[in-house]
């Protein structure tokens, strides 16, 4: 195992399913000795990001991800604005975190979500429970209803800063993107669903944003065959290749950028 004494950043990207790639990463850098300072996390980046910080391994992130049912009956909602209710997901998450505060995490930790009265993002920090600071991030306009925190209502991370490396500039010697939703490759016959719609115009949006962002990197890991997988996955075993996807992006550029460390 290598060791290294800089300062590194891990900024994590939405990408709904797909930010399982996020866990195979560090399952990645977990072998290299490569361990983040701080890290940004943004909806599902947000998801792995706390977990990891918390002290959840790589797998134990993996089987978190496979417990939830994400599309269970009991998640749906006619009375808010979503499909599906964000607060139908507490239970999984406070069973993991309890009450702790974001402060509380051994690994700073900095989460976004969209304010959607004021229209501005909002950065989770020290006094937030980690659980309301999650599930405001990944409540996925259109699908997941907003989610309340202290009279704001907040919507997915993603709509204003879906990659958000600018929150570490200046903050670390190195800055580690791993960015897990390259545009979707579809077909029109694909486009049968109100998810379906709401993700790809979604995808859409956030790649002319992000793009610009990869300059502020120092090492960017984007897994190009997620674009062949749903933003929405609950088959088991794809949530399993796409943690190996992430792994093997991770091992295949690292050559290039080992000298960094």
């Amino acid at each position: 195992m290598e060791t290294h004494s800089k300062h590194v950043g891990l900024v994590l990207s939405g990408g709904g399913s797909k930010g399982l790639a996020h866990a195979g990463v560090l399952q990645f850098l977990d072998e290299k000795g490569i361990h983040p300072s701080q890290i940004a996390g943004t909806s599902a980046g947000s998801i792995v990001a706390a977990l990891y910080s918390f002290g959840k391994n790589p797998k134990e992130i993996l089987s978190f991800f496979q417990s939830i049912y994400f599309f269970h009956w009991k998640h749906f909602t006619f009375s808010k604005a979503g499909i599906i209710d964000s607060e139908s997901f507490k239970k999984y998450f406070s069973d993991v975190f309890g009450e702790a505060m974001i402060g509380d995490l051994k690994i700073p930790l900095h989460i976004t979500a969209t304010d959607m009265v004021k229209g501005k993002i909002k950065i989770f920090e020290r006094n937030t429970k980690i659980v309301d600071a999650v599930l405001a991030s990944s409540a996925f306009p259109g699908i997941i209803s907003p989610y309340l925190i202290n009279e704001s209502w907040y919507s997915d991370g993603g709509i204003l800063n879906h990659f958000p490396t600018d929150i570490l500039q200046g903050r670390c010697d190195i800055i580690i993107g791993v960015y897990v939703s390259p545009v979707q490759k579809i077909e029109a016959k694909d486009l049968n669903s109100i998810k379906a719609v709401t993700s790809r115009a979604f995808d859409l949006l956030t790649a002319n944003t992000t793009l610009q962002k990869f300059t502020l990197c120092d090492w960017v890991i984007e897994p190009e065959e997620l674009s062949s997988y749903s933003t929405f996955e609950t088959n088991k075993s794809k949530m399993q290749t796409i943690f190996q996807v992430g792994y093997e992006a991770a091992k295949n550029s690292y050559e290039e950028y080992k000298s960094l460390f």
